[in-house]
């Protein structure tokens, strides 16, 4: 009975060596900007092994350009990309087959920056000067409700492109105000180098609230079952980071080093308290309001179902 007993643990051990682990499934996310506290949530599911129990190998890229993400999702190159809730409804009225999948961080941060002693005091002394702005949906959604309040147009000022580079031109008195700075991350930039900008909030001048950053995934791949796990995943990783700050803080900078600066550390405290704790639920009310107004601003058509640019996954 020993001998035979012994023979079966053997056979069990050997085909449990003969048999390898399964091997992680790569996945690939286009971040819509450099690494930042943003992305908290992302790298500490990556760096505490959430990803990694759930059976992912995720890949974070940031790109060269904030508008990409949606363009490389849309062409297969990326799994999944961060975007911006207004950008998705103009490209969904444009055709590009991607459609939300999660949100990230689930308020708006963007805002209309300016110098506390420049010569714009509100919108409406904004009249033939110039805004700087980052990513293109802003200029063509939240800009053109926000002149309007104040009777202007787009026709009525100077719009320029300037990607990353937003306190920078600020500061530099290129443009006289920016669209797109973030109110976690550039409103500390300018403090740090002893020049408080002044923030005026798209939400105080008749934006609705949206979600501000956003996961979204081609159209035709919303059955792929990686990404529910991903999203049950970064779930982890967002209740990690607030129950375990200080922790989850060493284990960003340990990753990202060279963040490890007061600029970051502020942002980091900014942006905790407005990350989504239910990274896959989906409002579809919101989706639907901010829908409408876009339609009511001439920007698009129709207002079409949501379920056909914004799922929550099961």
């Amino acid at each position: 009975m020993r001998s035979i007993f012994f023979l079966t643990l053997l056979s069990s051990a050997l085909i449990l060596i003969s048999v390898p682990a399964s091997a992680a499934e790569k996945m690939t996310v286009i971040l819509e900007w450099f690494v930042n506290p943003d992305h908290a949530p992302l790298v500490v599911a990556r760096e505490k092994g959430f990803f990694e129990e759930a059976g992912l190998d995720v890949e974070l890229v940031a790109p060269a350009d904030p508008n990409d993400p949606p363009k490389l999702v849309a062409a297969g190159q990326a799994d999944l990309g961060i975007s911006y809730q207004p950008q998705l409804h103009l490209q969904v009225a444009e055709g590009l087959p991607v459609a939300r999948v999660g949100t990230l961080i689930a308020t708006p941060l963007v805002t209309m920056m300016v110098m506390p002693d420049g010569p714009v005091a509100t919108i409406a002394d904004l009249k033939g000067r110039s805004i700087g702005y980052s990513v293109g949906s802003y200029r063509d959604t939240l800009l053109p409700a926000m002149l309007a309040r104040h009777g202007l147009s787009l026709d009525d000022v100077e719009t320029v492109a300037i990607n990353f580079a937003l306190s920078q031109a600020l500061l530099s008195r290129r443009v006289d105000a920016t669209l797109g700075a973030f109110r976690n991350f550039e409103l500390n930039q300018m403090a740090i180098a002893g020049e408080e900008g002044r923030a005026i909030y798209p939400e105080d001048e008749g934006v609705p609230p949206y979600d501000e950053l956003i996961f979204i995934a081609r159209k035709d791949t919303l059955e792929d079952t990686r990404y529910r796990r991903f999203l049950d995943a970064l779930e982890r990783g967002v209740h990690y980071l607030i129950n375990h700050p200080k922790e989850s803080w060493e284990a960003f900078i340990a990753a990202h080093p060279d963040l490890d600066d007061e600029l970051n550390r502020r942002a980091w405290r900014d942006t905790i308290p407005r990350f989504a704790l239910r990274p896959a639920a989906l409002d579809t009310a919101r989706y639907e309001r901010f829908a409408h107004f876009l339609k009511g601003l001439g920007v698009i058509e129709s207002v079409p179902p949501v379920g056909d640019y914004a799922v929550e996954l099961r």
